[in-house]
């Protein structure tokens, strides 16, 4: 289902904030900026590719939604500053990342350093750079850090991606900790295992299959299965909620070794 139209919102709290969904251009971060438009919030997508943006916005406007498109690098410090000068959140979805699947003696410098600014540099840079802004205008707000049951538990082969989202998991109760007085939440929700254009050939493979059957629910998550987890974290209904995680995954962290 792709079609989002502007609906009052039945998430108290949520009609007419304004968001910042990182990572916009494709997967997790399309599917948030589309569930948090269908919910009356103001969105602003970012990612490097303004194209892809673009024509999410025009999709989402069509139907009665109010998203803008940015262009914005979260692993270059500059270029978030540069974007963000101005502008004031009062919900942040720090969804942009990458990966990188090799085993770790096979982990080059420039392998480890673009796993870690993308995944827990640039989180950093964005939370600084919009919790900045909330304290100056006086508001509060909730920044939604977009983990992995990998900071949870480990897997093979994903060193660096493991240590990122982890440090990410661990920034967040601390930033969490730091700004409470503001009254700005920080959150961490870490997905289990969901298909989306960086792991789709994966699971289409017998190893994909074998992880799959890992899985206590024996299935992938759905994208709509974050839903729930997100909304609550930046809606009023979790406005004690800060310095946690959230996991989503089907029981898979929990699972028998």
């Amino acid at each position: 289902m792709t079609e989002t139209a502007a609906q009052p919102s039945i998430w108290p709290g949520l009609a007419g904030k304004r968001a910042l969904v990182t990572g916009g251009s494709s997967g997790l971060g399309t599917h948030f900026t589309r569930l948090l438009a269908g919910q009356g919030v103001q969105v602003t997508t970012a990612a490097r590719r303004r194209d892809r943006l673009e024509a999410l916005c025009a999709e989402l406007n069509a139907a009665g939604g109010q998203v803008e498109a940015l262009e914005m690098d979260v692993a270059d410090a500059a270029s978030v500053d540069t974007a963000l000068a101005g502008r004031v959140f009062d919900i942040v979805v720090n969804n942009a990342g990458t990966t990188l699947a090799a085993p770790a003696l096979a982990h080059d410098a420039a392998a480890i350093d673009r796993v870690i600014d993308t995944n827990l540099k640039g989180p950093f840079h964005v939370a600084n750079a919009t919790a900045r802004a909330m304290k100056e205008a006086g508001i509060g707000g909730s920044i939604v850090n977009i983990a992995s049951i990998l900071a949870l538990r480990v897997a093979g082969h994903v060193s660096a991606y493991a240590a990122s989202k982890a440090g990410l998991v661990q920034l967040g109760k601390s930033l969490a900790l730091e700004w409470a007085r503001h009254g700005i939440r920080v959150n961490s929700l870490c997905p289990g295992y969901f298909e989306t254009e960086l792991n789709s050939e994966f699971f289409q493979t017998e190893e994909g299959h074998a992880l799959i059957r890992r899985v206590p629910q024996r299935r992938l998550g759905r994208m709509e299965d974050l839903d729930g987890p997100l909304l609550l974290l930046v809606s009023d209904l979790g406005r004690f909620m800060t310095g946690s995680e959230i996991v989503v995954d089907g029981g898979h962290h929990i699972s028998s070794l």
